[in-house]
């Protein structure tokens, strides 16, 4: 069962130079439903941003040698293959 969103209403108001408004207005990006997806993909943003801070930290906190590029490029490349025989058993 899809969960049902509530809907809010809320006013804004912004200063901004007149030329950005009338541009944005004629690429229809002042519409509600725009602004809306403006803001989820920021939201979206934001967060993917935040969690890969925290996985980064994580990965920086681990004791031991960094890899080299190398051993990095070893790594991705084992793991497409892996990704692959994955994909081809189905």
């Amino acid at each position: 069962m899809a969960e049902l969103e509530c809907i809010m209403s809320v006013t804004v108001e912004l200063d901004l130079p007149e030329g950005l408004i009338r541009q944005a207005r004629q690429m229809g990006l002042l519409d509600n439903g725009r602004v809306a997806e403006l803001l989820a993909d920021e939201v979206r943003r934001r967060n993917a941003g935040q969690e890969l801070k925290k996985v980064l930290d994580e990965i920086r906190s681990v004791p031991g040698e960094s890899l080299t590029m190398d051993e990095i490029g070893a790594e991705i490349k084992a793991g497409r293959a892996e990704r692959r025989a994955r994909e081809a058993r189905g």
